[in-house]
């Protein structure tokens, strides 16, 4: 990974998206604090899709325990307050 200021970024911009194209990542810098990066498309998608099933997983992993963990006696949801809940994101939903 390289790391350019803004000046020399504006200069060498073919030069850089040429380096991104190959598969390096090209940090741009203003005052020495990075505020972009150049990367391949598909790279970017590729780390997009590894987040989001890294989420996925501790998600499914989440609801795998709660679902192996009882509720105590008497506590759960009620079929009243289901129904509010429901009613209050479908509210929620129909505001925007």
């Amino acid at each position: 990974m390289s790391s350019h200021s803004v000046a020399q970024a504006r200069n060498q911009l073919s030069e850089l998206i040429d380096r991104a194209l190959k598969g390096e990542d090209v940090v741009i810098t203003r005052h020495g604090q990075p505020v972009a990066v150049l990367v391949r498309p598909d790279a970017l998608r590729v780390r997009r899709a590894e987040t989001a099933l890294a989420d996925a997983a501790r998600i499914h992993a989440l609801l795998t325990e709660a679902a192996a963990t009882p509720l105590p006696e008497g506590t759960g949801l009620t079929e009243q307050r289901a129904e509010e809940l429901i009613a209050e994101i479908r509210a929620g939903r129909d505001a925007r």
